[in-house]
């Protein structure tokens, strides 16, 4: 019979080479070896020192305003039959979950002598964030962006070069977020001695799957006392979130991973459908292979070549997903469904009149699945609102007809 803490390791935290089962590993250039090797051998001794711990403390509580609320939504609630609870990463700092993590690596990468930041985003939140922490400690900030995205997400790109950091397009491939990713590595190739590499989700070389994962393990340390003090218990029935990368599922499933009795749903962008070729659905189309410096599951030709992802939301709008939850997924730990654009365009125009909450695109893919799920009136479904849907109201002022 398992104990917890074998649990614990089997379902949350990498061996030592950084697999989760058969995902994960460090497949990086040589030149890159000595940077990601130094980082691997220091986060877990840096992040356990007191010291760090209560700086990290500090800027979550006084700088970046957590915690954030647990929100019984009521009205969702009752259209559903079933106890709806919002994880309000939304009022976070920046306006997602995103600033947990890029707190913690700037700290880091401080304590290792980094003066220089790059950071890949989609939707921008990422970008912000990066941008927000290297303004916050005044460290020089380069974001890498796919074109496309630069122009549906105008709003957090002016938010970024307003703090000071550089915004460099991706102009190859689907010039998004995977592009974004390739870009900034290159840049990392060409800096490997004074610059840190922000890398926004649980995607990636070793360590940086469980560096994030860690980082935003808050959001459901915070999820159990919440439920305790306003139900009287830890633990609910569900935790759903959205996943491209995986940070925000990865925060919110974490504490849970060891609870088998806790649904974990992950919720992936089916784009114009599934077998439309235009969807972001890693799990159901991809296969084992490498991206981005990992072993996981990417969507990839026959010959191994990346399938370019679609999807409304530019945050999931990734060939892959993080180890961790590629692991997740192959032995059942988690169950992951998906949700096409108008979807989720629906669920976030149901959220605004129901609740008064406009949530981001991303965020809206989770939602979209509670009329697709068995639920009772007295099961607790908590819902991680992974950001708001500011950067958005574009594309929801275009589809105005689906409200």
């Amino acid at each position: 019979m398992e104990t917890v803490n074998e649990k614990i390791i089997k379902w949350n935290q990498p061996d030592e080479s950084g697999y989760y089962g058969e995902f994960g590993g460090a497949f990086i250039p040589e030149m890159l070896y000595r940077n990601v090797e130094e980082l691997r051998e220091h986060y877990l001794g840096i992040m356990s020192d007191p010291a760090f711990i209560s700086e990290f403390q500090h800027l979550l509580r006084d700088y970046a305003g957590r915690p954030t609320p647990l929100f019984f939504a009521e009205r969702l609630s009752e259209k559903y039959n079933t106890q709806v609870y919002l994880k309000r990463e939304d009022l976070c700092h920046t306006g997602a979950h995103k600033i947990n993590n890029t707190i913690g690596q700037i700290l880091l990468a401080i304590r290792r002598g980094k003066k220089r930041i790059i950071a890949e985003t989609g939707a921008g939140q990422h970008g912000v964030a990066t941008a927000t922490v290297c303004a916050l400690k005044g460290l020089e900030c380069i974001v890498y962006m796919g074109e496309k995205d630069i122009e549906r997400q105008a709003p957090n790109v002016a938010r970024m070069k307003m703090m000071g950091a550089t915004v460099i397009p991706a102009v190859s491939g689907s010039k998004t977020l995977k592009d974004a990713t390739n870009e900034a590595i290159r840049d990392w190739i060409n800096h490997p001695e004074d610059t840190h590499y922000i890398i926004g989700s649980v995607v990636g070389p070793h360590p940086y799957p469980d560096m994030v994962a860690r980082f935003q393990s808050v959001i459901s340390e915070e999820m159990k006392k919440q439920l305790t003090d306003q139900t009287g218990k830890s633990l609910p029935d569900r935790v759903i979130a959205c996943v491209g990368g995986g940070s925000n599922a990865a925060g919110a499933f974490f504490h849970f991973l060891d609870e088998p009795e806790v649904e974990l749903i992950a919720v992936e962008a089916a784009g114009e459908g599934i077998n439309s070729g235009k969807s972001a659905a890693t799990t159901a189309l991809g296969r084992q292979g490498i991206l981005h410096g990992s072993m996981s599951l990417v969507m990839q030709t026959e010959d191994g070549q990346v399938v370019e992802p679609h999807s409304i939301s530019a945050g999931l709008d990734y060939p892959g997903i993080g180890p961790m939850h590629a692991d997740l997924f192959r032995r059942g730990r988690a169950k992951f469904m998906s949700a096409t654009d108008d979807e989720a365009l629906q669920a976030g125009f149901e959220l605004a009149k129901l609740e008064g909450i406009i949530p981001a695109l991303e965020t809206a893919h989770a939602l979209s699945v509670l009329g697709k799920i068995e639920s009772v009136p007295d099961e607790r479904t908590v819902i991680c609102l992974s950001g708001r849907g500011d950067k958005d109201l574009a594309t929801y002022m275009k589809n105005m007809e689906l409200k």
